[in-house]
């Protein structure tokens, strides 16, 4: 794969650009091989010049975020990976909307919100993603999902810049107008409310704690490994057919909460796969409920 012309282009911008990067170091799980090139972007400039240019070129690229709903193959990923999550990434007040480059962290973006008196981030402080890549997959907890709050979304598609207002995003479950789809998510507006610090502070720890208490945050994992079956949830049907704890390699069903594989130390990629297949297996076996895959592999 030839890749000296992006070579070329990428050193011409504001980035940093690394050559067989192991993805381990960028993801959750902490498992997985290197790309050929990863690239940040230190600058929302420098991120729409770079997708612009990879979407219109036929190299393979991959945007990451958070690296925290991502599964990483062993033999690594042949082709760009653009990265946008930096420390570079802005988060801005303005009245009652909060807008945020698609790196930012969540964490960021919810604590910039709390410290303007701004409500209605509250479900989102401890996910573990970026504003874009929570955006792409309208990423929610505790009632609470990214169409509530998204106004709108600026991103790069076919090379050229555009905007999109919260109705043309086609939020649904875990899904929006940018799944599946080259799209490169730049900025997220939030349109909030006015609330009292304390309050939103009080709502931020309380539901904080009860993700200490329930999920393995000690442990690296890419979170929910499958999506909310229609009339259940994922982590009670793996518990009900003895499935706690079970393991292949070094990739486990977490002692602690069932809808979470982990990595419990060595794990690879092919271990995952095969965890989560025979996961499926028995659960579909016993219960005759097909159990969907929520973390996604990188092609």
């Amino acid at each position: 794969m030839n890749y000296q012309n992006f070579i070329d282009f990428a050193s011409g911008q504001d980035c940093v650009l690394l050559q067989d990067e192991p993805l381990s170091r960028h993801t959750t799980f902490c498992l997985g091989g290197a790309a050929d090139w990863y690239v940040v972007p230190r600058t929302d400039a420098a991120m729409e010049q770079l997708a612009s240019w990879l979407q219109r070129s036929d190299l393979p690229f991959f945007v990451l975020g958070n690296g925290s709903n991502i599964l990483v193959p062993d033999e690594g990923y042949r082709g760009v990976i653009l990265c946008c999550t930096n420390r570079y990434a802005q988060v801005s007040v303005r009245g009652n909307a909060l807008v945020a480059s698609a790196g930012a962290s969540l964490s960021r973006v919810c604590y910039t919100a709390y410290a303007g008196g701004l409500t209605g981030l509250e479900f989102a402080w401890g996910i573990p993603g970026s504003a874009g890549g929570a955006a792409y997959m309208n990423a929610g907890a505790y009632g609470g999902e990214m169409k509530d709050v998204i106004s709108r979304v600026w991103y790069v598609e076919d090379g050229r810049p555009g905007c999109i207002d919260r109705q043309t995003c086609d939020f649904s479950y875990r899904h929006s107008y940018f799944t599946g789809k080259k799209c490169v998510i730049t900025s997220v507006e939030y349109q909030l409310q006015p609330g009292e610090t304390a309050v939103i502070r009080a709502k931020m720890d309380d539901l904080l704690g009860r993700r200490y208490d329930k999920q393995p945050l000690d442990m690296p994992s890419a979170g929910s490994t499958f999506k909310r079956p229609v009339g259940g949830y994922a982590s009670a049907l793996i518990d009900e057919c003895g499935l706690r704890g079970f393991k292949v390699g070094g990739a486990q069903v977490s002692e602690k909460h069932c809808g979470f594989v982990v990595n419990a130390g060595g794990a690879t990629c092919a271990d995952v796969l095969e965890l989560i297949r025979r996961v499926q297996a028995i659960v579909k076996e016993k219960t005759g409920i097909k159990l969907e895959r929520e973390v996604k592999i990188l092609h």
